[in-house]
């Protein structure tokens, strides 16, 4: 990533922006790659800010793997997690229940992000990030399969909680492994690639054991330390 910026979940804020975006944008692009996608949601945008809420409307059915790698990429940041895994859960909780479109409550949907932090993940970019998205897209296209179906979908969401839960709760070094996981998971979703899905699913399980794992360690050390002292 750029390292001037944060990245561009990092800047959400409680402003709104200004935006007439076509209801049937996502429809009409329903193949394009995402960046694509973002840079025409980005154009339709005359305000300083975009909120959650109108990207969800602008992006349809591919709203949930943008909005959650959006609110994910944080989970790299220390100190950020914790922050962005409420609405996380809350979104993969929807996927996990069969949602079609996030239905997202009005604290979340008002949050906003920069335009110009939008503008860093489009083609037109010279920013490390776009360029390395750029890279990733190449490889990651639509390819259907057993994990683009509504089934795998629901996985994706209880995964995608249960990744959060893991954000949420405090734990030396057990956000990466969940959180990296489900942004691969989100690429995949976004761009309807089910090996990038499969690939996401297995790196997130894996994750979400070693959270586990260390959070159970934590727990255990804890109460012996309790029982020892008293």
């Amino acid at each position: 990533m750029d390292g001037s910026h944060d990245g561009p979940a990092a800047r959400l804020q409680d402003d709104a922006g200004d935006c007439i975006i076509p209801e049937s944008l996502a429809d009409t692009h329903a193949s394009a790659p995402i960046t694509r996608l973002v840079a025409e949601v980005a154009a339709q945008c005359s305000g300083d800010r975009i909120t959650l809420g109108e990207m969800g409307e602008a992006f349809g059915d591919r709203a949930f793997g943008l909005l959650i790698l959006l609110l994910c990429l944080p989970g790299l940041l220390p100190g950020m997690a914790s922050v962005f895994g409420t609405p996380m859960l809350i979104l993969g909780v929807q996927m996990g229940l069969g949602f079609r479109k996030p239905k997202l409550p009005a604290f979340i949907a008002r949050q906003s992000l920069k335009r110009t932090d939008l503008m860093r993940l489009t083609p037109g970019s010279t920013t490390r990030v776009s360029r390395a998205i750029a890279k990733i897209e190449r490889w990651v296209r639509p390819r259907p399969g057993p994990f683009t179906n509504a089934t795998a979908d629901k996985v994706v969401g209880w995964l995608t909680a249960y990744a959060a839960l893991m954000l949420i709760l405090p734990g030396p070094g057990t956000n990466g492994p969940p959180a990296f996981g489900v942004i691969v998971m989100a690429l995949g979703v976004v761009e309807n690639d089910s090996k990038v899905v499969g690939i996401g699913m297995a790196l997130t399980i894996l994750g979400n054991l070693f959270a586990t794992a260390v959070l159970g360690a934590l727990l255990w050390f804890g109460m012996e330390a309790l029982h020892y002292v008293y």
